[in-house]
């Protein structure tokens, strides 16, 4: 039996399924995947998906007849999504795949729940639960998996793999969230020996696969796994710092208490930003994704834990706090000198809690100094600017206007 969960007793989920029973009898849907499976684990569960044996058309006559609103979200493939209560409920039909491509599969409708498992990725995704709490497992092997943290494929790992290659990347991200002890070796088998066929993938398919993973709480082992499969040369062939992430999670982990994906993406790659740029446009990251990455990895001005507040502040008005906070946790990750961490610790501290000033001048202010319009204003603040910045960004207006007839009478216009 399921433990007590407030989604399965929740209006809403009651109004679905009762809706499904009211068109099918008893019995015709059950929930299914990650539901069931972190309800077992005591995880939260997000998404709420049930497997139905009646056809799309009775689906959406079900939830008509409830009024409830459908949503034809992949009709193809069996699946609408119904709305109860501002929840969505993806219903799909039991199915089997007739013919697949390693990336679409061709389904065939059935009323089998173990035909319908046959096909899903790993037998702890394949477990089902009845409206009761009931549970299901017609691998046979799904509640066992739970228990021992095992990741195992559904039958033939590389017949899965062949279905849709997808489940490579699937595979590693499960490990990093639910895996414990020793990784099945026939899955990693069958990764290893079709790790090719990631390059058949969607860039955004892969992306969010790699960005889940990296989001675990401690993905060092999947990871691992990863480049000694060759799998991490297929996701993202310029990762390469693999001791550093590894540094890095210690780190987050231990003392940060925190999990950055982006971050952790940051740390496996080198510190040079057209490479960087190069990965985020091969992942189809987003711009500020991108933007991000190149300004973690640019190993220029180099960081070290002994600066002082006044450097810091200098590095941080330069940098911006967001790649200051990165460049100072990737070089914290990529010291030698695990002494310090109190030392980066501190660092880190200070650059996200200093406020960046703004520099006390306008462009107006250095035209009525007698600066001529155009270029000669911007070169002007710059020259202030930097002159502000070494005095530490001092907060008297009257020593930056001094400061700026100073400049303004030495320079030719």
């Amino acid at each position: 039996m399921l433990p007590a969960q407030p989604w399965l007793t929740a209006p809403a989920t009651i109004a679905v399924m009762s809706a499904l029973e009211a068109e099918g009898g008893e019995d015709c849907a059950r929930f299914v995947g990650g539901c069931v499976r972190d309800a077992l684990l005591r995880r939260p569960v997000k998404d709420i998906d049930i497997a139905t044996i009646l056809t799309p058309p009775r689906v959406l006559d079900a939830l008509e007849a409830a009024g409830l609103r459908a949503i034809p979200t992949g009709l193809d493939h069996g699946t609408i999504t119904a709305l109860a209560d501002g929840r969505a409920f993806e219903i799909t039909t039991l199915r089997w795949d007739v013919e697949t491509d390693g990336r679409h599969a061709l389904v065939r409708f059935t009323q089998d729940w173990g035909q319908d498992a046959a096909r899903r990725d790993f037998r702890l995704n394949a477990l089902y639960a009845d409206r009761e709490g009931r549970i299901f497992d017609p691998t046979g092997g799904g509640l066992a998996d739970i228990q021992s943290g095992a990741i195992v494929f559904v039958g033939d790992p590389a017949a899965r793999i062949r279905e849709d290659a997808l489940r490579i990347p699937r595979f590693f991200r499960f490990l990093a969230w639910y895996g414990r002890g020793v990784p099945d070796p026939a899955a990693l088998a069958a990764c290893r020996s079709l790790a090719t066929l990631i390059e058949g993938l969607s860039a955004e398919r892969v992306s969010g696969e790699l960005m889940k993973l990296l989001a675990a709480e401690d993905p060092r082992a999947a990871v691992g796994l990863m480049f000694d499969t060759g799998v991490m040369a297929r996701m993202v062939p310029d990762a390469e710092n693999r001791d550093r992430f590894e540094a890095l999670v210690n780190i987050e982990t231990g003392i940060l208490f925190s999990e950055d994906p982006l971050l952790r993406l940051a740390a496996l790659l080198p510190d040079d930003p057209t490479r960087a740029a190069r990965t985020a446009r091969a992942l189809r990251l987003s711009n500020a994704q991108r933007f991000r990455l190149m300004a973690a990895l640019t190993p220029e001005p180099d960081l070290v834990s002994w600066i002082s507040p006044r450097q810091t502040r200098q590095k941080v008005y330069r940098l911006g706090v967001q790649a200051f906070s990165d460049r100072v946790t990737l070089a914290w990750a990529a010291s030698d000198r695990p002494a310090a961490a109190i030392q980066w610790r501190a660092l880190l501290s200070m650059g996200q809690t200093w406020a960046p000033p703004t520099l006390p001048l306008t462009g107006d202010e250095v035209a009525a100094a007698g600066v001529p319009q155009g270029p000669m204003i911007g070169a002007v603040l710059r020259e202030v600017e930097a002159w502000w910045i070494d005095q530490d960004f001092i907060s008297d207006k009257l020593s930056v206007m001094e400061r700026l007839k100073a400049v303004a009478q030495g320079m030719a216009f």
